[in-house]
């Protein structure tokens, strides 16, 4: 089956590239340039007694994308492809955080959470703590990278730009929590930044009404990056030869 035009980006031609079917149109990638970002797979926004839950959000949709997300790094491993893991949240004293000068400090759920709720204070997304930490399904395997967050993009006040820089990273497929938040603010940045940004739209899921999900998908599609799935992902990396851990 034809797909339509390709879009090709990469600076130097590799035996290694493979063409992943997305919409608005296929685009041409190489484990060598392209990791998968793991976003936000916390305790906090996957688990029952989680900051998302405690925070009034519907979770159940969360759990869902856990499955589909170990599939793709499990194939994303196999061929070569750097995973990073970002993990949101602030120091155990939540200084990182911000005071009330910052937008984060009134805009930010967990912290607002914690104001109305005395009881969970020092709880939420503190660095060293079971709500911060990834969920058990998704622990990093070796050679992962882990990278600390203390606003919606993982490009901000953080190390990311350099690590993929450093190792050449072009691509980037997104995976994660939330759709409409922390990915889209991260797959936004990157587009600023050069990066070219895929978004796996079923191994991604939302904080709020289904409708901004679907906002997401056509903000990414029609202006920042590229949508495809872990069936079209999964189907195109697995035909790589497995590379050795």
């Amino acid at each position: 089956m034809t797909m339509g035009p390709i879009v090709d980006h990469r600076l130097q031609s590799t035996s290694d590239t493979l063409v992943l079917n997305a919409r608005p149109e296929a685009i041409r990638l190489s484990p060598a340039d392209t990791a998968v970002i793991v976003i936000d797979m916390q305790n906090a926004y996957a688990s029952k007694g989680g900051y998302v839950d405690q925070a009034g959000f519907d979770i159940a949709g969360a759990a869902g994308v856990i499955g589909r997300i170990a599939e793709v790094l499990r194939t994303a491993r196999a061929a070569g492809m750097p995973v990073i893991y970002l993990q949101n949240g602030w120091d155990a004293d939540y200084v990182e955080a911000g005071t009330p000068a910052s937008p984060n400090w009134h805009k930010s759920n967990a912290l607002k959470t914690m104001r109305a709720r005395p009881e969970l204070a020092g709880q939420l997304l503190a660095r060293g703590g079971w709500d911060y930490e990834l969920v058990d399904a998704l622990k990093p395997q070796s050679g992962d990278i882990r990278v600390h967050k203390t606003r919606y993009s993982a490009f901000f006040n953080s190390q990311l730009d350099s690590i993929l820089r450093a190792r050449g990273i072009r691509t980037l497929v997104f995976v994660g929590i939330a759709s409409n938040v922390c990915v889209e603010s991260t797959l936004r940045d990157g587009f600023h930044l050069e990066y070219f940004g895929v978004m796996l739209e079923d191994a991604t899921h939302h904080l709020g009404p289904d409708f901004v999900h679907q906002a997401t998908v056509y903000n990414v599609e029609k202006f920042f990056g590229w949508v495809s799935t872990v069936a079209d992902f999964c189907g195109a990396v697995g035909q790589l030869p497995t590379k050795e851990v």
